[in-house]
């Protein structure tokens, strides 16, 4: 297994296909293909735009892993290390001058002569809040058009912010998070349980809004976590030095809750860079019970640094079963769930997201409902 893990992360061959090459093809009855963002190659400017370039893909398929550089064009500014917020079901959103805007510019199926491109209006702070640093964006569906559609922006520290982009007059709802334990959280949408969620630091306990029952008292769940992983004492030692980060994420195949634990150590004190040294993953029966699992069966998890993660059925979009990807601004790689056993790379990426295939959206799960905003 590890030799699969150390092959797949070196197949890397850059090409320049025509068009959108073989990702522009409709593949495991998928409408947009499953890549991973890696930059853009400057190639001139627009005057709409400014500088632009090629944008540069990996496929993330086992079949046909491999980065491409197309020839969709999308802003450079997109490629800058403040150019995006976040990224969710393949769209991108970006901050300025106190404005959210949401782009379609990184997905590799949509336009690049007219892309779609959403202003929201204006953000409002909360008092002793900030707007500036988010912490990552969600959406309730796959398009900010489609009528039901809520935005969920969550910032560092209390205010967690959401807006229904195709209303007439769309209006944020701003949230106070008062407990500081969600300050760095990060939200998710739950399509079974059709709420916003986030798991407090250290996943003790989640957070999770319905917006008609729960605006301005969230629904509030204490987790139990009745097993635990097998490790000796010296592991347990060295994961409590290291720094952790939870994420909730949702199969919307199958209506499963995971829970995805991951501790991260420094590694290079010179350049302060963090690696990922293990991974726990847990799945939340709806009981208030987290339990720990090895084995998620014929699914795989999708981790981006502020993109909202995604689960997706391996066997159907042929990628690893049982395991999580992951990328961040300067790190991408594998964890192998079963075997407790990371393989990672370091490469910086401006964009570090990965776009989830459309026809994930429309899986079943075990809740079909929709939320909504009420002013």
């Amino acid at each position: 297994m590890r030799s699969l893990l150390l092959s797949q992360l070196s197949r890397l061959s850059l090409r320049k296909p025509p068009a959108l090459g073989h990702l522009g093809c409709a593949r495991y009855l998928s409408q947009t293909p499953l890549c991973r963002i890696v930059g853009a190659e400057r190639c001139g400017s627009t005057p709409r735009d400014g500088d632009i370039g090629r944008l540069v893909v990996t496929d993330v398929s086992e079949s046909s892993y491999g980065t491409e550089v197309l020839e969709k064009k999308v802003p450079m500014e997109l490629m800058t290390e403040t150019g995006t917020i976040g990224a969710s079901h393949g769209w991108v959103a970006t901050l300025k001058d106190g404005v959210v805007r949401l782009q379609d510019d990184l997905n590799p199926s949509a336009s690049d002569s007219d892309p779609k491109r959403i202003s929201l209006p204006p953000l409002v702070t909360l008092p002793h809040c900030q707007t500036q640093l988010v912490t990552n964006v969600a959406m309730s569906s796959s398009s900010p058009e489609d009528d039901d559609c809520i935005v969920a922006v969550k910032f560092l520290g209390p205010q967690l912010s959401l807006c229904r982009p195709a209303q007439k007059n769309p209006e944020w709802v701003n949230i106070r998070v008062e407990d500081p334990g969600f300050s760095s959280s990060k939200v998710m949408y739950s399509k079974r349980d059709d709420m916003f969620s986030m798991p407090a630091s250290g996943g003790t306990h989640i957070c999770s809004w319905d917006l008609d029952k729960h605006r301005h008292k969230p629904k509030l769940q204490t987790l139990r976590f009745p097993n635990h992983p097998e490790f000796v004492q010296s592991e347990w030692v060295k994961l409590d030095k290291c720094s952790r980060i939870e994420d909730l994420v949702e199969s919307r195949a199958t209506g499963e809750v995971f829970m995805v634990k991951r501790f991260k150590e420094r590694k290079n004190y010179e350049v302060m860079r963090m690696e990922e040294k293990q991974m726990l993953v847990f799945k939340l029966d709806g009981n208030g019970n987290a339990l720990y699992t090895e084995d998620i069966g014929d699914l795989c998890i999708f981790l981006s640094s502020k993109g909202e993660p995604f689960c997706l059925q391996a066997s159907l979009y042929d990628v690893l079963e049982n395991h999580v990807y992951f990328t961040d601004s300067g790190q991408r790689g594998l964890f192998d769930i079963r075997c407790k056993y990371v393989i990672g790379g370091f490469v910086t990426y401006p964009a570090p997201y990965y776009i989830p295939p459309q026809s994930y959206l429309n899986a079943i799960s075990n809740n079909g409902g929709c939320i909504s905003i009420s002013s």
